[in-house]
């Protein structure tokens, strides 16, 4: 937005100077402002979240001549931080503002108020090389009321939550995890560690950490809403605070909470335990096909670290949903935006520019698809893979075996499908009690989840205030636009 009011101010003062000499050639470059062209050329105004890179005119500088040779355009590309994104792009949308593209702001809501152009049909068009390289739960998971208002990222199409062990001190003090599947299998070698450091904490979780199971969440995790994926009964929307696989865990937290397995503050806590340090033995993360089991944690870490799966791999619509680019309706460029978009996620020197940093200061090719990383290779000097292209045109470091490439393709075709997969619920009918729930869950996710209070007198108080805030009203509603969906998508 500084950008833009920068420039119209720039504009203003050219106009007034020179209005007196040269109206007629005024119009005609006011004309091909308001085209987004330049000359022959079209600029794109693009809209990124998270914070711009330290070599960004160098990225852009590269990237921009590449697109034009391809496709005649240009991108302004304009990141806006992750504290201020969905103030300023309700704020953008909600005003009109002529932009062509931008990460998608709560995607769902805003393409029902058809703030999105359809890309159904302009996507396999104009877009047809990297359409066609999405998985189909993309496709499926972004879809709404039949039309399709995005072009994802293709990346971690399926999610899995994983506890993840620190191995320098599984290494010094010999601990085995072999045979850790679930968050009981976790108790002996948590209770093992703490005897030998009493000081550091054995699960590191925080007030944000929230149980994992094998659910899907029809409104996020965050809400008590939940489909169980293996149930015998049916699909049903159900209140995982009232699932007995749910509630044992919770009564797990509390016996780790008082055996001091689980910090004393973790309730309040909000700065977490960084990934790089030692002052943690066991987390939760969550990993994908594009993490290539622990590699990218690893190396996010700075040391080794080994995860063992909690979840199975499903595909769901939130995985769909992750990183997800918008057409504006209101874009005059909307054919050239899709055609970008499609460039930028099949062109591998394109993004891997992008993603990796400049070639020959940050990276190397050494084959085909490898590449070794240089000294010039810095965290802030290049654009994040998971929100910016298509995961799998990146080129892989050397150092990575090929038999992880070959897990990850297959591990992508084996992952289950999430019985929910691309139904979005309208909360239109049910809002004041949404609003009146998530008031309630604010008051006790975190003490239960972190095992800080005792579940046998907590959850009853719960599910009586849940009861008061509306829940069965929202479940009623939520299960019969569910079943409507599930009839509608077979």
């Amino acid at each position: 937005m500084k950008h833009v009011k920068k420039f119209l101010f720039a504009s203003t003062a050219i106009v007034a100077t020179l209005a007196l000499t040269a109206c007629g050639g005024d119009k005609k470059a006011d004309d091909k402002k308001s085209n987004g062209k330049d000359g022959d050329v079209t600029t794109l105004l693009m809209y990124q979240i998270g914070d711009k890179p330290e070599n960004y005119d160098e990225l852009m500088s590269i990237a921009n001549k590449q697109i034009e040779e391809a496709i005649n355009v240009k991108v302004d590309l304009q990141y806006i931080g992750w504290g201020d994104w969905d103030k300023k792009m309700s704020t953008i949308i909600a005003s009109g503002e002529n932009y062509d593209i931008s990460f998608a702001s709560n995607y769902v809501a805003n393409a029902q108020k058809g703030a999105y152009a359809d890309l159904t049909e302009l996507a396999p068009k104009y877009a047809k090389d990297a359409y066609e390289q999405l998985d189909e739960a993309y496709i499926k998971g972004n879809t709404i009321d039949g039309k399709l208002y995005a072009f994802p990222v293709n990346g971690n199409v399926y999610g899995q939550q994983v506890l993840t062990f620190n191995k320098e001190y599984l290494d010094k003090y010999n601990l085995n995890i072999d045979d850790v599947k679930s968050y009981a299998d976790a108790e002996k070698v948590l209770k093992e560690f703490h005897e030998k450091e009493p000081n550091i904490a054995p699960f590191a979780i925080g007030q944000s950490f929230q149980l994992s199971g094998d659910y899907d969440y029809p409104l996020g995790k965050e809400y008590p809403f939940a489909v169980k994926n293996d149930s015998k009964d049916g699909i049903k929307i159900i209140n995982q605070y009232d699932d007995s696989e749910f509630v044992s865990n919770l009564e797990l937290m509390h016996k780790w909470y008082e055996d001091k397995l689980i910090p004393t503050d973790a309730s309040t806590n909000t700065t977490g335990y960084p990934l790089e340090g030692n002052t943690w033995f066991m987390r939760e993360e969550t990993q994908g096909p594009m993490d290539y089991g622990d590699t990218i944690l690893s190396n996010a870490a700075g040391h080794p670290l080994v995860s063992k799966a909690i979840t199975k791999p499903l595909k769901t619509t939130a995985q769909a949903q992750m990183a997800n680019f918008a057409v504006s309706n209101v874009s005059k460029n909307k054919e050239k935006s899709v055609e970008f978009l499609g460039l930028l996620n099949s062109d591998p020197t394109l993004l891997n520019g992008l993603v990796w940093g400049v070639e020959g200061e940050a990276w190397e090719k050494v084959g085909d698809n490898r590449i070794k990383l240089l000294d010039g290779y810095k965290p802030n000097m290049h654009m994040a893979a998971w929100n910016t292209g298509n995961n799998m045109i990146l080129y892989t470091q050397d150092t990575l075996p090929e038999e992880k490439i070959k897990e990850r393709d297959e591990s992508i075709k084996n992952a289950e499908v999430s019985p929910i997969l691309g139904f979005n619920f309208n909360t239109a009918p049910v809002k004041t009690e949404i609003t009146n729930i998530a008031n309630v869950m604010n008051r006790y996710k975190a003490s239960l989840n972190t095992g800080t209070v005792d579940p046998k007198e907590t959850l009853p108080k719960l599910n009586k205030d849940l009861e008061t805030a509306g829940w069965d009203k929202v479940q009623k509603e939520m299960q019969s636009q569910l079943d409507d969906f599930l009839k509608t998508s077979k």
